[in-house]
């Protein structure tokens, strides 16, 4: 990866290219091998990847060059554990008209992680979360640190309020949100649970969006905490971003597009699909 392309200020373009995949003799953690395809040495590795970004969070110095660069560990340390990823469209976000409405499908814990080191090095940008992570013992500095937009998600009318007031302004304001419609991670794809928020959202604040279809559950999701579940080194991580979509009218026709983008990538990657 060719870290020497700057391409937001002095912060270096981690992926520079259109696309990455994971090279196929990509070496692999020998503690994790002997781990007998356990996910003890990568949780250990992780936490303290984690911790180091809750202290630069409390300290103040956890800048948007540090937060995609803690990404960028993370994801190597996935590839060091067995990851394999296969990232496409990243000229689509340099070809944005401004701060852009990502809207993805949401299946673990890789893409919220992930994400940043794909992004942020390109455009300033931020999460839609749920208000509960911001009190999070551990996570929750970290993510205050990002100012995200935050919901209840127990009145979703306000939520609705609180995402068109200040989800455009952080918008108007040259800060990109991350939307995942879908609310929770999803093994299967149901597009009638994939909510128009994404574009109702691109279309109140005049700004594009750009689609994500992501299958990631190399990371599966735990059963008592849904952040430390076991890893699946059988299945290829993907992540692809559509082309910049400018909404026109009730913003039907584009919604339909985002939701026939996700379903025709996870089909073709052998995910669950209704």
């Amino acid at each position: 990866m060719d870290q020497d392309v700057a391409t937001r200020g002095d912060m270096p373009s981690l992926f520079p290219d259109d696309h990455y995949d994971t090279p196929a003799d990509s070496p692999r953690d020998l503690m994790d091998r002997l781990c007998c395809g356990g996910s003890f040495w990568f949780y250990l590795l992780h936490s303290r990847l984690i911790m180091e970004s809750r202290s630069h969070a409390l300290n103040n110095r956890y800048d948007d060059a540090t937060w995609a660069r803690a990404s960028f560990d993370i994801m190597r340390l996935l590839e060091r554990c067995g990851a394999h990823f296969h990232i496409s469209g990243l000229d689509h976000l340099r070809a944005a008209d401004g701060p852009v409405v990502f809207v993805s499908n949401h299946m673990s814990t890789t893409e919220t992680q992930v994400f940043p080191c794909l992004i942020a090095p390109i455009m300033p940008v931020t999460f839609i979360v749920k208000r509960s992570l911001t009190s999070m013992p551990i996570f929750g500095p970290i993510m205050r640190s990002r100012d995200p937009v935050t919901v209840g998600r127990e009145n979703p009318r306000e939520d609705m309020v609180t995402v068109m007031t200040d989800g455009v302004a952080k918008l108007k304001a040259g800060t990109s949100l991350i939307v995942f419609p879908e609310a929770t991670r999803q093994d299967r794809f149901r597009p009638e649970k994939f909510n128009s928020l994404g574009v109702k959202l691109a279309k109140r604040a005049e700004v594009q969006a750009i689609p994500v279809a992501i299958k990631t559950d190399f990371w599966r999701s735990g059963r008592l905490v849904k952040e430390f579940g076991p890893l699946d080194r059988s299945q290829p991580i993907h992540i692809e971003f559509g082309a910049p979509l400018r909404i026109e009218g009730n913003g039907r026709d584009e919604h339909a597009g985002i939701v026939e983008f996700i379903r025709s990538r996870l089909t073709n990657w052998g995910a669950k699909v209704d």
